[in-house]
């Protein structure tokens, strides 16, 4: 049996070609299981640093993709330990036979290696998801999906890389050289966007404001609904869709209404100058009771000036609510309910149109 198994054909032993062979089929056989339990293992040392880690994603995302590259790296390690049989050593296209094997090889070990790295990050992308939902922030999770395929594309980019180096032997360090002078030629010409670009870092590192903040600028004001690489979508007031370019966001003045500790009102009173001080008096306590009424933080009233034409009473309130658009519902109520007041106590904004009738029982002669 022994001498059976030492037999050659094509410049392999029996013994080779059986261990080779059984090798490959073990870990084709198995390599569901053997990933299950890699991954398994990654999972338990995860799970000591993440105690809410889904195991489930964990595995659809990591098990399928590790278990390939097993699959591969431990096929091709095997095969590579049997000589290359010099009769079916022939050239296609200028490359030896024994070379393409080589090469084909070596780039599926590269590209399911590639592969389960991107599998990866989208797994890493999800844990971050979770964990900025888990702490109630709503905003910074984009910063997650910008990273999500910008890393995507870098690893792509290195996969690439590895191939044409160790599959096909290429310079890299020329290309990457050639690549620089086309990157700084492309960079002069796409200013502008690089620029923007740049912005959006400064919005999501510094995070003047976020989607779904309610922003106001110099000519225009809305809600946050999406930030992008390039440029920022508002649904303005008027409920219209705009694109404002980031860089535009971060140069001008934005006054970000969503992270107002207070909304500041004013009011402007010009009551008729006949008014009797008692009735200006109690309109001014009333008006006082109505802000203690809505629940005012501050305010300040007083008489501001008098002249013969008016009486001016002025005022201006600050009040704290939950969302933007609840503050003018607030502000309406005051301005009613001092509307209210000023018809109790009987008191006039000047200006009134008045009707005179002029009467004359003779006739004009």
């Amino acid at each position: 049996m022994k001498d059976f198994l030492q037999q050659t054909y094509l410049d392999n032993t029996l013994q080779s070609y059986c261990i080779v062979g059984t090798l490959i089929l073990i870990v084709f056989l198995f390599k569901r299981y053997i990933a299950h339990y890699v991954a398994s293992f990654f999972f338990f040392l995860l799970r000591k640093r993440y105690r809410n880690l889904d195991k489930v994603a964990f595995k659809s995302l990591i098990a399928k993709p590790l278990g390939l590259f097993i699959a591969t790296f431990i096929t091709v390690a095997a095969l590579d330990k049997l000589n290359f049989p010099e009769a079916l050593d022939i050239k296609i296209y200028r490359i030896r036979l024994h070379e393409l094997l080589r090469m084909m090889g070596t780039a599926l070990i590269i590209i399911t290696f590639t592969r389960l790295l991107i599998k990866t990050v989208d797994f890493i992308i999800i844990l971050l998801k979770e964990r900025y939902l888990q702490q109630g922030d709503s905003g910074s999770h984009q910063l997650v999906y910008f990273f999500k395929d910008f890393i995507k594309v870098l690893i792509g980019l290195l996969g690439g890389l590895l191939l044409l180096k160790y599959v096909f032997h290429y310079d890299v360090k020329g290309l990457v050289t050639g690549l620089s002078i086309v990157g700084a030629a492309v960079a002069l010409a796409l200013k502008e966007s690089l620029e923007n670009l740049i912005a959006s870092f400064i919005i999501f590192f510094d995070k003047p404001f976020k989607t779904g903040d309610s922003v106001k600028g110099s000519n225009f004001s809305g809600v946050v609904e999406k930030i992008g690489l390039r440029s920022t979508r508002i649904r303005t007031d008027a409920k219209t869709y705009i694109t404002v370019p980031n860089k535009q966001m971060v140069d001008s003045v934005l006054d970000n209404l969503t992270n107002r500790t207070l909304f500041r009102g004013d009011i402007k009173l010009e009551i008729e100058p006949e008014t009797p001080l008692e009735k200006v008096q109690e309109l001014l306590k009333g008006i006082r009771e109505i802000f203690q009424k809505h629940n005012v933080r501050t305010f300040s009233l007083y008489i501001n000036d008098i002249s013969s034409n008016a009486i001016i009473i002025v005022s201006d309130y600050y009040a704290s609510t939950a969302e933007v658009s609840s503050f003018p519902v607030l502000k309406n109520a005051i301005n009613v309910d001092i509307l209210q007041l000023m018809k109790e106590l009987g008191i006039h904004v000047c200006g009134r149109t008045t009707n005179v009738s002029i009467l004359n029982e003779k006739p004009f002669t």
